[in-house]
């Protein structure tokens, strides 16, 4: 497999010639998790509790309050993802580029999760999230970018694999944390306690044996800095596609999550709406753990990946169609175990087709940033779209059939990429 690169890219050897160990993927794995405990504990649960609790205060719904402050703090990860990377392209010392940044994100996430523990109303919400946004993408940011620097391309799609292992798990236990917990207060105590804790094995342990160090960039200027974040689709076509691509699977993905737990509760009429809500977690955490690395070493061994993608994007696109035609409780569950096998295989085989289409070894962290808009811009679309999907336009059947239509979109722009088979 090749990839298109600019005339003055730095060539991408793809990582060290040698496997990364089984100890560091894990402590890379556990650090990743520990990221999206702190996103998903507020996201699937936290949040709607408290935007319910303070929405009459505010004149606004309880779904326009939780769209506007996820809307927010969505805003803020599209601009902290690719900074945070470019910077730890550029740092230096015995740590490594990576490692400073995920002990510093982490520990400014815990300390947010306990702002918003004690938030009083909807603006300490806001602010409390997107400060949570902003330090747990500079983590997250470092993470992703540690795997181009360590992995070989032929073990990508397993380490994707695994990340994406880590990923679930994060949201069922962010998810668990947050149901739990026995309150608001302490479920956000939870969650931040998990973030620190599940960053140490990896902040604390050595690099992986005879890994190719990212070299640091040495200093420019601002203009030359910020010049930087711009990756021409017309020059990089294949990144463009590919970028277009997980935009529109996230968005659908998005879009299905967000009101969830209204969707439960409202529509369905459930007895237990946040119980609910961690079944169907659950249920989607077994499918997609069932598939996730599976598919991802079936890739490396196929050498493919445009295939994969594609066909985890119809059936992700025809799970969101079935939660738009048949409203039941049966349905949502079935939905949920169809989405899981979907993102398993596209979770691992999308993010090791995504480090084959980087134009520079030297900028991974920044590019790797920049592909994370991908996952965090759908997150301030969504609220933007659902919102008046749901209040004016139709209610859930109109807005999961627009989220089937996005992901049957991202799965046919699959082919348009050339350059990764």
């Amino acid at each position: 497999m090749t990839t298109t690169r600019g005339p003055d890219a730095t060539p991408d050897a793809g990582g060290p010639g040698g496997r990364a160990g089984r100890g560091w993927v894990t402590a890379l794995a556990l650090a990743n998790a520990a990221v999206w405990v702190g996103w998903f504990g507020p996201l699937q649960i936290l949040l709607a509790d408290q935007a319910e609790e303070f929405a009459p205060g505010t004149g606004m719904s309880k779904e326009t309050l939780l769209a506007w402050v996820t809307g927010a703090g969505a805003a803020v990860s599209l601009l902290a993802n690719p900074f945070f990377g470019a910077l730890s392209d550029r740092t230096a010392g015995r740590w490594g580029p990576r490692r400073p940044w995920v002990a510093a994100g982490a520990a400014g996430g815990a300390l947010s999760l306990l702002l918003l523990a004690g938030a009083g109303g909807a603006a300490v919400l806001a602010a409390g999230w997107c400060l949570a946004q902003l330090t747990l993408n500079a983590a997250f940011a470092a993470v992703t970018a540690a795997v181009p620097d360590r992995v070989p391309r032929a073990q990508r799609g397993a380490v994707g694999g695994w990340l994406g292992v880590a990923q679930i798990l994060g949201v069922v236990g962010g998810t668990g944390l947050a149901t739990a917990a026995g309150g608001t207060g302490a479920g956000y105590a939870a969650c931040a306690v998990f973030v620190v804790v599940g960053v140490l094995p990896y902040v604390l342990g050595r690099s992986e044996p005879g890994a190719a160090p990212v070299r640091p960039r040495s200093p420019s200027s601002w203009r030359d800095f910020l010049r930087g974040f711009w990756l021409s689709p017309r020059r990089y076509p294949d990144l463009g596609w590919a970028w277009l691509t997980r935009c529109l699977i996230n968005l659908s993905n998005a879009l299905v999550l967000l009101y969830l737990l209204y969707y439960l509760r409202d529509r369905l009429e459930i007895d237990d709406p946040e119980r609910g809500v961690l079944v169907l977690t659950a249920v989607n955490a077994v499918t997609l753990l069932a598939t996730v690395v599976v598919g991802g070493a079936w890739s490396d061994r196929a050498g493919r990946r445009r295939p994969f993608v594609t066909g985890a994007g119809l059936l992700i696109a025809g799970a969101t169609a079935l939660l738009a035609g048949w409203q039941t409780w049966p349905a949502a569950v079935v939905a949920a175990a169809l989405l899981g096998v979907g993102f398993g295989v596209f979770t691992s085989v999308d993010f090791a087709l995504m480090t084959e289409v980087l134009p520079s070894a030297a900028d991974r962290g920044k590019d790797l940033g920049l592909v994370n808009v991908a996952n965090a811009l759908p997150q301030v679309a969504a609220p933007a779209l659902a919102a008046p999907l749901v209040t004016h336009l139709g209610g859930y059947r109109v807005l999961y059939a627009v989220a089937a239509v996005i992901a049957l979109a991202g799965a046919a722009l699959v082919g348009r990429i050339r350059s990764v088979a």
